[in-house]
Order: structure tokens, then C-alpha cells, then sequence
């Protein structure tokens, strides 16, 4: 394997992770996947362990950096994954229950809740969306309204990739265009909405940090480092949700442009550059991964 400087990617994915790493230039330089089961304990219900998400990310990029890839070659850690899953947290950062999934129907009336509390049309002035029953604050309700003990001892939520970011550095840290996806950002103005987050009595605390998803955000710790393979202190950027790393990836980065994606999810995605919303909330409006692209 050839000397200088490669990125490592990891992909969060809701049957497995992939991990790859690749030089500047995108020249693959060596891939692992593995896998994790997907739970439907009733009708409607999609859950996944993010301990086993966890360690088949280990597996993978130990699995990659096996391949003969140098630690100190990797310049930096990128993540992506499934959009809008809720990981709930202890104080001592351990996980409270199974994460509830993108593609679970259950929150139909925690929708209608939060819509009424807050009113349609404030709720898309406000997020730039309506609330669906896969985004993540409807879930949180979900927990709150039905295992009221869990919630009790509840002090932090995630989405999926930064459980994964988290389990690498110890921050609690989420890109805007993955935040878009949970019904409680500003995404005009790319930051948690005060008045939503006030509205359902939710504590800011437990929301993580925001940052673009180019910006480095925290770096690998000494005792993840000694799991994975890769060099404590390797930078790990903000990363982005799924159909906006792809989009990136795609070159859908300018007003014009458009990408059609057919595969768990069926999503038509294009760029604008500066935010727009549809006022009958029929087309989402999620921060971009390219900061300059707008939504």
C-alpha cells in the first residue's frame, strides 16, 4: 500500500456499517461492512441495538486498518448514516434502550400532539418541515408518554452516526444536516429552535452541540483508538446525514442540480442555494452538508 495522507469513512446503515478508506484524490484504498440485526418487535415498529452498531464500527475499521493502512496516515474521520433515530443516554452515557429507527410508524399521535401544541404553521415557519412519524422529537414524546421510567433517567439524546461519533471521542456533537431531520432545528438559521425545544418541554441540555458538517469536531480517544486501530487524537469531522453525504458525493452541490435515490428510501434531492421552504410543507427543507449550498 502506497505512503500519504487518506480519509476513513463510515457509513451507518440500517442493515450494516461500511467503512472505507480512500486517498484525497478518491482512490479506494481498502472497504469492510458489517452487519447488525434490525428489530420489529410489534406492527409498525423498527428498533436496532447501537451497542452492536458500535462494535460492528469497530470491527469494520479495525478490519480496514489491518489491511496495512498506517494509523498515522489517516488524516481524518468522516461519518454518515441513517437520518432521524433516537439514542437515549444515562448520565454515564450509556444507552437507556433500543434506538428507535427512521423507518418506525409508531408516533402518529405524537405527531398530531406536537402539531396542535405548536400549531402547523408555526411548527414550518419554525423547522422548515411538518413533523412526520420518522423524524426524532416525535420519538422522544413517544418515550416520555409510554415508558415514562426510561425517560426519568434520560439525559442526553443522539442520532445514530454521532452515538457512533460519541463512542469514538466521547463528544456529544451532531452536523446541521442531520439535525434537520429531528423537528426541533432552526434550519433557516442552523441551530436547535428555542420555542419548539421550549414547546415540548424538552432540556436543552440534552440536545448535542452543532457543527457544519466540514468542521473538524472532536478527535479519536485514547480508549477508542486502542478498539479501532486508528491514532488517538485523529480528527473526526462533523459529518452529515446520509442523502446529504451522498449528494456531496453525487456533486449535488449547486443550485440546478438534482439526484434521485432508490434504495431503503426513495429520495429526489436538490440543492439551493439559500433556504427556501415549501409554505404546504410538501418538499423538505434540510440544511445541506455543503455549507455554501444553503438547503
Amino acid at each position: 500500500m502506497t505512503d500519504g495522507p487518506c480519509l476513513i469513512g463510515v457509513d451507518l446503515g440500517t442493515s450494516g456499517v461500511k467503512v472505507i478508506a480512500v486517498t484525497p484524490e478518491g482512490a479506494v484504498l481498502a472497504s469492510a461492512t458489517a452487519y447488525y440485526p434490525l428489530h420489529t418487535p410489534r406492527p409498525l415498529w423498527a428498533e436496532q441495538d447501537p451497542i452492536a452498531w458500535w462494535e460492528a464500527t469497530a470491527e469494520a475499521i479495525r478490519t480496514v486498518m489491518a489491511s496495512g493502512l498506517s494509523p498515522h496516515r489517516v488524516a481524518a474521520v468522516g461519518l454518515t448514516g441513517q437520518m432521524h433515530g433516537l439514542v437515549l443516554l444515562d448520565p454515564g452515557g450509556d444507552v437507556l434502550r433500543p434506538a428507535i429507527l427512521w423507518n418506525d410508524q409508531r408516533t402518529g399521535a405524537e405527531c398530531a400532539a406536537m402539531t396542535e401544541r405548536i400549531g402547523a404553521e408555526r411548527l414550518l415557519e419554525l423547522t422548515g418541515n411538518p413533523v412526520l412519524p420518522g423524524f426524532t422529537a416525535p420519538k422522544l414524546l413517544w418515550v416520555r408518554a409510554h415508558e415514562p421510567a426510561v425517560f426519568a433517567r434520560a439525559s442526553a439524546l443522539l442520532l445514530p452516526k454521532d452515538w457512533i461519533r460519541y463512542r469514538l471521542t466521547g463528544e456529544r456533537i451532531c452536523d446541521v444536516s442531520d439535525a434537520s431531520g429531528t423537528s426541533l432545528l432552526d434550519v433557516e438559521h442552523r441551530r436547535w429552535s428555542d420555542e419548539v425545544v421550549s414547546a415540548l418541554d424538552i432540556p436543552p441540555s440534552w440536545l448535542p452541540s452543532l457543527v457544519e458538517s466540514p468542521d473538524v469536531s472532536a478527535h479519536v480517544s485514547e480508549w477508542a483508538a486502542a478498539l479501532t486501530g486508528l491514532a488517538a487524537g485523529t480528527p473526526v469531522v462533523g459529518g452529515a446525514g446520509d442523502q446529504a453525504a451522498q449528494a456531496v458525493g453525487s456533486g449535488i452541490v449547486d443550485e440546478g442540480l438534482v439526484s434521485i435515490t432508490i434504495g431503503t428510501s426513495g429520495v429526489v434531492f436538490a440543492a439551493s442555494n439559500r433556504y427556501r421552504r415549501d409554505p404546504g410543507g410538501r418538499l423538505h427543507a434540510f440544511c445541506h452538508a455543503a455549507p455554501a449550498s444553503g438547503t
